[in-house]
């Protein structure tokens, strides 16, 4: 199959699931939020408030946090986190992979902030070595990827049941083209997994069904963040480049926005209007119109 071809029928499987999507957004998030504390992941809750990873003294354990941004304004929703990274929401809750764990935190009712851990370092089949990006699939589980040493050992995917149960996806013992996965993106059958890596910058698809690893692209130097949009376009970000692409239908890679310092995690807002970009460096939270 072509890899235009492979492109458009992910592509079009991943416009499903943002079509099934709440898109609604009831706070403006167009300011840019600045004075953050090394902010890595970005997430926006159906309620329109928007949280932000900052990981503030890289390698200090207990000095990161969680802020959410409400009506333009920030302010701290949790703290003590080690290195907090990707995030994502399922249900009530959110979810950090904050170095070598998965935290859990109840974003409503009485336990609002409340954080426990999901899946211990000692829940994965190996040590973890740099937890990095989250995804979520249509049965509620989590996928994270293990940069390992961000040079090319040590890379890994993991599958976390809702039971906090921890299996292995794919390794770079299994295949060598998984060297630090980063961003991760599901389509809305469960089988097919993208990943971008942040030594290579190539994107890939993996079926876990058929265990098949397809290259979908490439160019996009330190690959970290990927969301995908209604319209068919995905978005990846260059963390060491500090670049944002967009990716269409016929896999053709564009450049869409360039000039930060370390651009991170991306993510949509949830009307999809807007594509939130952590320029980790800059200590700032960009927005990107899509209109």
């Amino acid at each position: 199959m072509k890899k235009n071809l492979v492109v458009s029928v992910l592509l079009l499987a991943l416009t499903n699931v943002a079509c099934a999507q709440d898109v609604k957004s009831p706070q403006p998030v167009m300011q840019k939020i600045t004075g953050l504390k090394m902010p890595e992941s970005v997430v926006q809750a159906k309620d329109g408030k928007i949280y932000v990873s900052e990981i503030n003294g890289f390698g200090k354990d207990g000095d990161g946090q969680i802020t959410v941004i409400e009506h333009g304004k920030a302010s701290i929703f949790a703290t003590g986190l080690d290195d907090p990274k990707g995030l994502a929401i399922i249900g009530q809750y959110l979810y950090v992979a904050d170095n070598k764990r998965v935290l859990k935190i109840d974003l409503a009712g009485a336990k609002q902030g409340r954080i426990e851990v999901f899946a211990a370092a000692t829940a994965f089949p190996e040590m973890p070595l740099f937890l990095n990006d989250l995804e979520a699939d249509i049965a509620g589980n989590l996928y994270v990827s293990d940069s390992g040493d961000l040079k090319g050992v040590g890379g890994a995917i993991y599958r976390i049941n809702a039971q906090g149960q921890v299996a292995l996806v794919i390794n770079g013992k299994q295949d060598a083209r998984i060297l630090a996965p980063n961003g991760l993106l599901m389509d809305d059958s469960g089988e097919v997994l993208m990943e971008v890596d942040f030594v290579s910058g190539v994107l890939y698809s993996y079926n876990m069904k058929t265990k098949v690893l397809n290259d979908v692209a490439e160019g996009f130097g330190g690959g970290d963040g990927l969301v995908h949009h209604a319209n068919g376009s995905m978005f990846v970000s260059d963390w060491k480049n500090g670049k944002v692409f967009s990716v269409n239908l016929a896999g053709e890679v564009k450049e869409i926005k360039a000039g930060y310092q370390a651009a991170a995690d991306i993510a949509l807002t949830k009307d999809e209007k807007t594509l939130m970009v952590p320029d980790m460096k800059a200590g700032e939270l960009d927005f990107i119109s899509l209109q």
